[in-house]
């Protein structure tokens, strides 16, 4: 997400945060900003909305002087991108100044409890709520003020924090977002991620979550949550540059992959309470309005189809409601039936998708209300749309979506919930049911990521290999046709998904000794139909790799090779059976030699019809 970049030395720090923001500028960012220190005790602030040229536009017409501060690069979150909502922010005396990377939950009673007390607020972001908290707390130590005020935070965050009554020092703080501090030579930074320092210094500390630290020009400090000191071992990094910037993965598919589990946490967090209603942020539907839609329409694109095509499930079994499931590219040529009585959602990552903006002006100028899911705050269409729902998946560097595609499933299981609590049409008993095991999608994907040693193996074996077929049915085909386009995307390898029970109908032609299949079987109501259009494939030759809910073993007497996704409600599976599938694509591509990141004739965003 956002990248944070600060340093205390003897140099003019402006220069240095900037070197170290554009370092970061892989994260994905929307505005950028510092705030500096200088030596007459004053706060300078200077930020931007759009790219770091922008800012090093503004320092070369108003420098900011000083050896100590702190920059930023926001990738928003709460408030649409601008100079104001940029960051650094600061308390409203302008005496303390953060940079945050994350998301403070519990920000609007943060709030309302500070503007009690008369704090006054500027900006639309969580992150405002910081400065103002720490100034509450602030009592002549500005460590002390940070470790109350993130006593009342909830949420993630990696803060940066400097006082113009403590000149001299930078207190950091993490939890659940990264940061690290780095040692020079009488100068010191903190930072995201290593990338920002590695020009100045390969030594850093790690920093783990509720430690706190403290750079001077005489050094750093670490303390936990007591205050009790910390001695931390010292890092020296290795890496190059680019691959530091990966966070020491080959590629960011393969870091992207492994940051699901925190994006998980983010797009659930706050959102789905258990013994509360599924929380859509500011999603205006009232039960009227949806016992009034007769049709739901999900347009998008490539990926995000698929994960449509899941939502088609989702709603129709939790609410009752007909869906329809459209490619984007396609919708407005065939004259779709639309009226106030429909509701389209659309998806795209980054909320630029031409064909789905278009889908979507179509809709809305035929009286259609639209949702929109998108994972860029401000976006095209987070803008035009009547309601917006935000995957808080951070960004995504790598041209093939892992993560985006499965906080969209997320997002998708959120609305049918909602539906289903206004409309009555699934028991409060299996609705709680339901948010209890979405809750733990996040643990169980890390369990997920420490079997991939298998899909390597697998990926080993058959990289060599021209065709590849993927087999479901019902929620497993959604997450067949995903796994599909993987493999075909980065790997170049043709690969195709069928329903299992459309094999007889013309597929099972293509199976001969040694083709590969891929077969999903991780539905228990449509287990045994599986195993058998598998036995249809292994009779004819072909090498199966089986996927199965934990507990259905029978699935080894007919595969080659067997893998158990964690036993949760079967609707649920598709978030954690496409994790080995992306991982399958990516080990095949990486034995094949392919640009993963940056596969032929694909771009990230389809900006273009």
């Amino acid at each position: 997400m956002c990248g944070i970049v600060g340093y205390i030395g003897k140099k003019q720090t402006s220069s240095i945060l900037i070197n170290g923001l554009s370092k970061l500028e892989y994260r994905g960012y929307d505005s950028a900003g510092i705030a500096v220190l200088d030596e007459n005790g004053k706060m300078n602030v200077s930020k931007s909305k759009g790219r770091l040229a922008n800012l090093e536009g503004k320092l070369k017409e108003m420098p900011l002087n000083g050896t100590i501060g702190i920059g930023h690069t926001r990738w928003a979150t709460h408030g649409e991108p601008s100079d104001i909502n940029s960051h650094p922010h600061t308390n409203s005396n302008n005496t303390i100044s953060v940079v945050h990377n994350g998301i403070i939950e519990n920000y609007l009673h943060l709030r309302e409890w500070l503007t009690s007390k008369g704090y006054t607020f500027i900006s639309e972001t969580d992150t405002e709520v910081v400065p103002n908290l720490i100034d509450y707390f602030y009592k002549g130590d500005l460590l002390d003020a940070v470790m109350m005020a993130t006593t009342k935070i909830e949420g993630s965050y990696a803060l940066g924090v400097v006082c113009i009554n403590e000149p001299d020092k930078i207190v950091a703080v993490r939890k659940d977002s990264p940061l690290i501090a780095g040692i020079g030579e009488g100068e010191f930074y903190i930072a995201s991620d290593v990338p920002a320092i590695l020009n100045y210094t390969r030594d850093v500390y790690y920093l783990n979550d509720k430690e706190f630290v403290v750079l001077s020009k005489n050094g750093i400090e670490i303390y936990d949550a007591e205050k009790q000191r910390v001695n931390k071992e010292v890092h020296h990094v290795t890496w190059n540059a680019d691959a530091a910037e990966k966070g020491g993965y080959e590629h960011f598919m393969i870091k992207e992959i492994h940051e699901q589990p925190k994006a998980f946490r983010d797009t659930l967090s706050s959102r789905v309470v258990p013994g509360s209603p599924i929380s859509l942020d500011k999603i205006t539907l009232t039960k009227e309005q949806i016992e009034n839609i007769n049709r739901v329409y999900i347009v998008a694109c490539g990926t995000a189809y698929h994960a449509g095509v899941v939502g088609k499930y989702v709603i129709e079994n939790l609410a009752r409601i007909p869906v329809e499931v459209d490619i984007a590219s396609e919708f407005r040529y065939r004259n779709p039936i639309i009226n106030d009585k429909t509701l389209m959602i659309v998806m795209s990552q980054s909320g630029e998708t031409a064909d789905t903006l278009a889908a979507l002006r179509e809709a809305k100028a035929q009286g259609a209300r639209v949702i929109a899911i998108t994972n860029v705050v401000g976006s095209s269409v987070s803008r035009e749309a009547d309601d917006v729902i935000y995957t808080w998946a951070g960004p995504e560097v790598a041209v093939a979506s892992t993560k985006a595609y499965t906080t969209q499933l997320l997002t998708m299981y959120m609305i049918g919930l909602f539906f289903a609590e206004n409309l009555n049409t699934v028991s409060s008993e299996e609705i709680e049911e339901i948010k209890v095991d979405m809750l733990k999608l996040p643990e169980l994907a890390e369990e997920m990521l420490t079997h991939k040693e298998v899909m390597q193996k697998f990926a080993v074996n058959t990289y060599s290999h021209k065709d590849m077929f993927f087999l479901g049915r019902g929620l497993d085909y959604a997450v067949a046709m995903e796994g599909s386009l993987k493999v075909k995307e980065i790997s170049y390898i043709h690969s195709e998904a069928y329903a299992g029970g459309e094999l007889k109908h013309g597929t099972i032609a293509l199976i001969e000794e040694g083709t590969i299949v891929i077969a999903l079987a991780t539905q228990s109501d449509l287990f045994e139909k599986m195993v058998s259009n598998i036995r249809e494939v292994t009779t004819r030759g072909a090498k199966v790799l089986g996927f199965a809910a934990e507990g259905n073993t029978e699935i080894e007497k007919t595969v080659g090779s067997a893998m158990y996704i964690p036993k949760v409600k079967d609707i649920l599976l598709p978030v954690l059976t496409v994790i080995p599938l992306q991982l399958l694509a990516y080990y095949i591509a990486v034995q094949r030699g392919c640009d993963v990141d940056k596969p032929r004739n694909l771009a990230k965003s389809v900006t273009v019809e």
